[in-house]
Parts: structure tokens; C-alpha cells; sequence
């Protein structure tokens, strides 16, 4: 009967309009903030402090005295511990804050023209039999996999990227990230799948494309060196053997504002 004579008054008091505004802007940082340090070792830190939360918690439900005051007797030194040892990227994860862009500045046609250069140059190399991991990025920011390659800020052209991937490039083993249009990145490592379940047939880059779609939004088109088959890879499915037109309209339907004209 309390609880819902609490309810009750909670609801009475309640201003509709600019309680639901604050709860939507709390709710829409704390969002673009978990997409900033996703993929970082500052979200394995988020996740941990709140396993921490979690035990404390159940600890004082249960009544678990001598838990409950070990957590709260070592709260915070852990806590100071993980700011010192997590320092940089804290310090990096608040800079990208600032200067992340919250909404795309990139006009239709700029989005048409990345996207058209992303397919040329990955149908090229499919016909040259070169091998090449393409990602674009999307809501997820990828600091850390930036950090690990060579990091660029250069137009997506066809000829860029094909030049990446050539043989003699010292880049070419490793990934190329797109993100608003611009190729930030070269030769960027990725983290490898798990998963039992991918063909036999399929080798480190299509690994490595279905790792990083598992943990991120990103998009990635993967050439197979050895078949000249191109596969694009969204959400840890991989779509194999993709054509010029299909390649096209996939990323379109993804990264581009407005529809093609027929």
C-alpha cells in the first residue's frame, strides 16, 4: 500500500513536458557516450565498476556483512586505482567527446561520392585478385583500432584505397577505416572472431571483418585474395560473393541521407 501511495504522489508531481525532455537528454548522453568508449578498455572499466555496483548490491539484500564492508571499505581506492591506471584513455575518450560530431556534416552528394569510390576500388581489386579489408564506421566510434594502424586523413578515392592494398604496400595487412567519408586509418589489426560456426574456407580477413562487426555497427567489405570474391559483413553476417550492383546498393541503403532517384 505504500508503494503504490508513493507511486501515486511521484506520478501527481511528475511535470510531463520537461521531466520526459531531461530524462531524454540524461538518456541521449549517457548513449553517445557508451558509443564513444565502446570497443576501449574504458568500457571494460565501465562494465566492471558496475559488476562491482552489482555485488555491492546484492550484498546489503543478502546481508552479506563481511562482503558488503570489504566493498565499501576498498570503494575508493578502487576507484582512484582505475582512474590512475586508466588515465589516457579517460583523457582521450573526454577529448573525442568534445570534438566528436553529432550529427554528419557530409552532404548527399559527398556520401554518394564516398560511397561510389568504396565500390570502384573494391571491384577493381576484386578483379585484380588484391586482397583488402575496408571498414566504415558508423555510430561506434573505433579509437582503439584507429590507434594500432597507421592513421591517415585523406579522401576516399578508388585510387587511395587500391594503392593501400597493393602487395608492396607496407599497410596493406591490416584494415582501411572510412568514417564520415575520410580514410583516418591503414593497416589497423582487428580482433578475430570466435565463433565455430564460419566456413572452414574463409581466412584471417573475413575472420577479422566478422570479430569487429560482432562487437561494433561498423560496415566491412572484405576481397578475397585467393577467389577475387568480394563479401560484405554488417552485424557478424557475412554476405559472400557480392556484385558490383548489390555492393552499391547495401552501402547505400546504410550510409546514405537520401534515396537514389530511379
Amino acid at each position: 500500500m505504500n508503494n503504490f501511495i508513493q507511486i501515486k504522489e511521484a506520478l501527481a508531481n511528475y511535470r510531463w513536458f520537461s521531466d520526459t525532455l531531461d530524462i531524454a537528454f540524461v538518456y541521449y548522453i549517457f548513449y553517445r557516450v557508451l558509443l564513444l568508449i565502446k570497443g576501449t578498455r574504458a568500457f571494460h572499466m565501465l562494465i566492471g565498476i558496475g559488476l562491482i555496483v552489482l555485488v555491492l548490491v546484492f550484498s546489503q539484500a543478502l546481508e552479506f556483512y563481511t562482503l558488503n564492508w570489504l566493498i565499501n571499505s576498498f570503494w575508493a581506492q578502487i576507484v582512484l586505482a582505475l582512474i590512475i591506471l586508466f588515465q589516457p584513455e579517460i583523457r582521450r575518450t573526454l577529448a573525442r567527446f568534445g570534438a566528436q560530431q553529432f550529427f554528419s556534416n557530409m552532404s548527399p552528394v559527398e556520401e554518394s561520392k564516398f560511397v561510389e569510390e568504396t565500390v570502384k576500388a573494391s571491384v577493381s581489386m576484386a578483379n585484380k585478385r588484391i586482397g583488402a579489408l575496408i571498414v566504415l564506421e558508423r555510430e561506434t566510434y573505433l579509437s582503439t583500432i584507429v590507434e594500432m594502424g597507421t592513421e591517415l586523413d585523406a579522401k576516399v578515392t578508388k585510387e587511395l584505397l587500391v594503392s593501400i592494398f597493393l602487395p608492396y604496400s607496407p599497410i596493406h595487412d591490416g584494415a582501411a577505416i572510412i568514417r564520415s567519408g575520410r580514410i583516418v586509418a591503414a593497416g589497423c589489426f582487428l580482433p578475430l572472431t570466435l565463433s565455430s560456426n564460419l566456413s572452414k574456407s574463409l581466412g584471417t580477413r573475413h575472420r577479422a571483418a566478422v570479430g569487429l562487426t560482432e562487437e561494433t555497427d561498423a560496415v566491412v567489405v572484405v576481397v578475397s585474395e585467393e577467389t577475387g570474391e568480394i563479401s560484405v559483413v554488417i552485424g557478424g553476417m557475412i554476405q559472400r560473393n557480392v556484385d558490383t550492383p548489390a555492393l552499391r546498393n547495401v552501402l547505400s541503403g546504410i550510409f546514405l541521407k537520401k534515396s537514389r532517384k530511379a
